[in-house]
């Protein structure tokens, strides 16, 4: 089982050092064994809005190490003309001397798309269309496009990058065609748990996994991540941080739809419903869908990972503890790490 870190804070929790937590935890990272540095694209809202754009963190997660992968987590590819993609991450690859990794989402909201209005309803469509061009510049092809008076051209992307092919994701919010779409095109998922439970993403692994050709796939699960010494000290300590992260991303999280589910306006919602959802959230996070506790108790969690089907799994430390706090935590995420790398999914999970 791979270990990596993941960012995804919410701006509001932050009046200063606002990336002090992602360069810190980058070090370290990068000296202790983890596998990659992960960092999102959120526009037009705190929840996330640290980072609309993973090229310029990712940028400065290569610039202080020399050996973790550099991902994306995600590009909101329909946002994008794929030239400009390839030609930012291109750099990254440079800089980092060839880490980079891509992890591309179609878009969770429609606001995001005030940036690329045309392409709103026809999003997942143009993020299976933008992995294969982008792809294809990475591999030195030309891209035939049209210039500002009109006319056709066919145009490459420089600085060319360092490797010859780019490590590449689909994320899914947990939708299973997805998880089809990114077997199909031939690249790794990267999901989370916000929507799903263990149970519905054994299948969706296995339907990803029925897709893929020429290799096995690879899986990374978003989990929050927070590891001490003693599991009541560490639930108290997490409690409060997370509970209020949770509350954060909740007009986000109701206002998607996974699998047809319906859309729920979370403005509409009395404060004790919503202390319901975020205390009923925490609990399903703390208990199962999370490394939140202690080493002893988190390796029969990775174990269980494992069992679904997941490669690897990227560990969401930003979620509202003091950046102190989460950077001594690492030595402990760290000892799990190490304790359960012999943690593989079985074979065909």
């Amino acid at each position: 089982m791979d270990f990596s870190l993941f960012y995804f804070a919410d701006e509001g929790g932050a009046d200063h050092d606002r990336y002090e937590l992602l360069l810190e935890g980058a070090r370290f990272a990068d000296t202790h064994g983890f596998t990659a540095v992960w960092t999102p694209e959120r526009h037009f809202h705190p929840f996330g809005g640290l980072y609309p754009n993973p090229a310029v963190t990712g940028a400065a997660v290569a610039a202080v190490t020399s050996r973790v992968h550099v991902r994306a987590g995600s590009v909101v590819a329909p946002l994008h003309d794929p030239l400009r993609i390839a030609e930012e991450w291109s750099v990254v690859d440079n800089i980092s001397g060839g880490r980079v990794g891509l992890s591309f989402a179609s878009g969770w909201h429609a606001t995001d798309f005030a940036l690329a209005r045309d392409n709103y309803a026809d999003r997942r469509a143009i993020t299976v269309r933008r992995i294969d061009e982008v792809r294809r510049l990475w591999r030195g092809e030309a891209l035939d496009t049209v210039d500002g008076v009109g006319a056709p051209c066919s145009l490459k992307v420089y600085p060319p990058p360092v490797q010859p092919e780019v490590p590449m994701w689909l994320t899914s919010a947990g939708g299973v065609e997805t998880f089809r779409a990114a077997g199909r095109a031939n690249v790794g998922v990267l999901t989370h748990l916000l929507g799903q439970d263990q149970a519905q993403l054994v299948g969706k692994i296995a339907a990803y996994r029925e897709e893929v050709t020429g290799w096995d796939g690879h899986v990374v699960l978003m989990v929050h991540a927070f590891v001490g010494p003693d599991d009541d000290e560490v639930r108290e300590t997490v409690r409060p941080p997370l509970s209020r992260y949770l509350r954060s991303s909740l007009g986000l999280l109701l206002g998607s739809q996974v699998d047809g589910a319906r859309r729920i306006d979370p403005t509409k919602l009395d404060d004790d419903a919503i202390d319901a959802i975020v205390g009923h959230s925490f609990g399903r996070y703390y208990d199962d869908g999370g490394l939140l506790g202690t080493v002893d108790k988190l390796t029969g969690t990775v174990t269980s990972f494992a069992a679904l089907g997941v490669d690897e799994l990227a560990c969401l430390v930003d979620f509202g503890l003091p950046t102190d706090t989460v950077l001594k935590g690492l030595s402990e995420l760290d000892r799990l790490r190490e304790l359960t790398r012999s943690a593989v999914r079985p074979k065909g999970a």
